[in-house]
């Protein structure tokens, strides 16, 4: 594909096509470090699935070595930081027209051939069909895969990993695309794949699938048929006939046949009583528009029956459509989801899937790639290498777009450890992390999206401010900041470009967007600096709450961690506030909080609690470094622990804005112990265990946590869940249902928000749940 190579080129690709010159890292990425591909290739598109290892770097931080010093600094940090090179494995993928198949095997040959594949995994009728040339080109052996097998592989894993990747689609419906949720339990499913023909396949766990049906009237007999009626050759021209074809004006409808009485028989008039009926009688020519549009409504009304009955049939509610013919077109999507729900009375959902047109090279390569036992690991959409739903890539400039083809790209990186639910969620399969659907709410949309842009200069200015040692920061600042700006004017126009929009989704692309261009943690050096001044302060606030008597002990430490939430950086009205006052402290932010009765309030409720026993274990998910953690968490913990309450206290795996990380959280408590016996012994005992949570944002999925924690959780018996912070507690979990008692606090710190909510800047949350019985 001549466009092919000189998207991704540079010059060893030069062979390929010189005319366009898009930079080599905008579509093909990480070649250099690519370890090993495989090819799905259809009857127009080529997929291709590479790993490769990214090099990034890391903010890492250690305590100073002390031997031979007599005693600390009292200027001297808590800890060094280091930036370190680190290496993880990124998965791509990249979708592309193979009209050129012989320019693409070149570019391959050129980029790929020297990795560590000695045998190409192929699937899809290309395998075959270009077998020998491939064979021939690249001097490597071709292993044809199955294509169902490949397909049911590559679902499994895209519906484990990515859990915004099914979707219902109702045209007029404002949004048209609904998310499905990170369903635990992803079995059983119908799979219905679209191709020239239809398969039904049923897909029962893992390794167990059957196929148990199908039919000869797919996506190659719209084509075919469309090409007769139309003289139209191609398919995306038919598509593009039926989205604006008027079908009955072609098809026979009941109230045709019935006329008014149609309402007597219970059925609705415009059902379509004959495909293409009136074609027989009238005497006119018919426009291919309208001829397109009957077809498609024929054949994806046939299809939609049969996927039906053989989910009833198999007592399934869940039918996932992949193949060509889907391909996101909003027509097709609408018919089916029609027929599905009209044959089954809305008891079976139609499913589409975001990546379904990489199903195959998902599956292909898992199976060339079993010895690093990919399904081991736990993997997540990386949204600064991705194309988003329904668009084409926004870096390519129009007419560079329409001279490359379709580019669509998936990216996806290997997390560390694997993520699974809370067991604590009263009931995994209904749990939605996120408050507000941004897709869903206009108002709230154009609010958040302004307000990451207006914050962009300040992360720009931050992340330039984080790295003072290197020349080239302010040139992979801008970088960041057209990459994250294209991104959000992408949402604005398509917000289910990424699944369900969510103030979530958009920080998570930032930290994303920032990790592209070096910037693993640019606020590594405030939270150095404000744990250190907090540190100093610990054992003055402790003493102060040892002073009160047990009822105003338990009142000082609910307004400790709220006055510790206000140190937010993360948040533009307490960031101005700190960027322009740098003695704002812990006193001050107290007094900034809101006077009782807050704003959510069920303080009372949870002091009556606290003269009864204690509770056996404590599961606390800690927000930001320094006043936070310190002077507001810790003494928290530290009266949980005096009670007789173990504690886990869980932490981000990485940076995501001053929120601590769990490798700070360890220097701080280690810190703590040393001035405090409570702690230290705790610690030494075990009855106080910190652990990372497996996340890198500045909100909280529990159905994606650290697998440690939740066998910790399990195992310790935790029977009360505290979630302290905006992002945490208002913006994700707000509404999460826990099988035990849980308390989410926070302070609200934007005042859009805040009047949302019915309150003012720096109102309080305090919201004690206890399950019902």
């Amino acid at each position: 594909m001549a466009e092919c190579g000189a998207s991704g080129g540079g010059s060893s690709g030069d062979s390929l096509d010189k005319s366009i010159t898009l930079p080599p890292d905008e579509i093909f990425r990480n070649l250099e470090n690519a370890k090993r591909f495989a090819i799905d290739i259809g009857g127009s598109l080529t997929k291709l699935a590479y790993y490769s290892t990214v090099q990034h770097k890391v903010a890492k931080v250690r305590s100073f070595d002390h031997s031979g010093k007599d005693a600390e600094q009292d200027h001297e940090p808590p800890y060094e930081i280091s930036v370190q090179e680190e290496i993880t494995a990124r998965l791509h993928f990249v979708k592309f027209e193979n009209t050129y198949i012989e320019a693409c095997l070149d570019f391959i040959k050129d980029h790929l051939v020297n990795t560590e594949t000695k045998v190409i995994q192929a699937t899809g009728g290309g395998a075959y069909k270009f077998k020998d040339l491939i064979e021939e080109k690249l001097r490597l052996k071709v292993d044809k895969e199955d294509v169902m097998t490949c397909l049911i592989k590559g679902c499994n894993f895209v519906l484990k990993n990515i859990p915004q990747e099914a979707f219902m689609y109702q045209k007029d419906s404002d949004p048209e695309f609904r998310f499905q949720t990170n369903h635990p339990n992803i079995f059983p499913y119908l799979l219905v794949n679209i191709g020239s023909g239809v398969s039904i396949v049923k897909v029962e766990t893992e390794d167990r699938f059957e196929w148990i049906g199908g039919s000869s009237i797919g996506g190659g007999t719209f084509w075919g048929l469309g090409a007769l009626l139309t003289k139209t050759k191609k398919f995306d021209e038919l598509l593009h006939l039926a989205s604006k074809g008027q079908h009955a004006n072609v098809d026979m409808l009941v109230q045709d046949i019935y006329g008014g009485a149609h309402q007597t028989l219970g059925l609705s008039g415009n059902l379509i009583a004959s495909s293409f009926g009136k074609s027989a009688t009238a005497d006119r020519e018919f426009s291919k528009e309208d001829m397109a549009k009957s077809l498609l409504h024929m054949i994806s009304n046939d299809i939609g029956q049969l996927a039906c009955l053989y989910a009833r049939l198999h007592c399934l509610d869940r039918v996932y459509f992949g193949g060509f013919f889907i391909r996101g077109h909003p027509v097709t999507m609408r018919t089916i989801t029609y027929s599905i729900n009209f044959f089954s009375k809305g008891e079976v959902q139609a499913l589409f899937l975001r990546h379904e047109g990489y199903l195959g090279a998902i599956g292909a390569f898992l199976k060339g790639a079993e010895q690093d036992n990919p399904n081991q690991y736990s993997w997540g959409e990386n949204y600064a290498g991705s194309s988003g739903l329904m668009s084409t890539s926004p870096e390519l400039c129009p007419t560079q777009r329409t001279r490359s083809g379709t580019f669509d790209l998936l990216e996806m990186d290997r997390l560390e450890r694997p993520l699974v639910n809370l067991p604590l969620l009263l009931d995994p399969s209904s749990y939605v992390p996120d408050t507000v659907d941004l897709t869903d709410d206009a108002l709230a949309r154009k609010y958040w999206l302004t307000c990451f842009e207006e914050a962009l200069d300040g992360v720009v200015k931050r992340a330039v401010a984080s790295q003072p040692e290197s020349a080239d920061a302010a040139e992979r600042a801008e970088k960041f900041r057209q990459k994250y700006w294209s991104k959000l004017q992408t949402l604005r126009h398509q917000p289910f470009a990424y699944g369900t929009l969510t103030v979530r989704s958009l920080l998570d692309t930032r930290e994303h967007c920032l990790n592209e261009f070096s910037f693993p943690d640019p606020y590594s050096k405030v939270k150095q600096k404000e744990n250190g001044i907090a540190l100093k302060c610990f054992q003055g606030v402790v003493r102060a709450l040892d002073s009160l008597g047990w009822e105003e002990r338990q009142l000082a430490l609910v307004k400790g961690l709220l006055a510790g939430n206000v140190f937010d950086w993360g948040a533009k009205a307490v960031s101005d506030v700190l960027e322009s006052d740098p003695q704002f402290g812990f006193e001050e932010a107290k007094r900034k909080l809101q006077e009782r009765p807050w704003l959510v309030d069920s303080y009372n409720k949870w002091l009556q609690r606290l003269k009864g026993p204690p509770h056996k274990c404590a599961l606390i998910f800690a927000d930001n470094s320094g006043i936070d953690i310190i002077l507001g968490v810790f003494p928290f913990v530290r009266e949980l622990l005096f009670r007789g309450t173990e504690v886990i206290l869980a932490c981000n795996s990485g940076p995501a804005l001053n929120d601590v990380t769990y490798s700070e959280s360890l220097i701080v408590a280690d810190r703590i112990a040393a001035m405090d016996p409570v702690v230290h012994s705790a610690l030494q005992e075990e009855r106080l265990l910190l652990v990372q949570t497996g996340s890198s944002s500045p909100c909280l999925d529990l159905s994606r946590l650290d697998q440690g924690l939740a066998v910790l959780a399990r195992e310790r018996g935790a029977d009360l869940v505290v979630i302290e912070g905006m992002g945490r507690a208002v913006h994700t979990n707000y509404h999460a249902a826990l099988r035990c008692e849980s308390l989410k606090l926070a302070v609200v710190k934007n005042a859009w928000l805040a009047e949302r909510l019915g309150g003012q800047l720096f109102s309080v949350i305090f919201k004690y749940e206890v399950p019902a019985e």
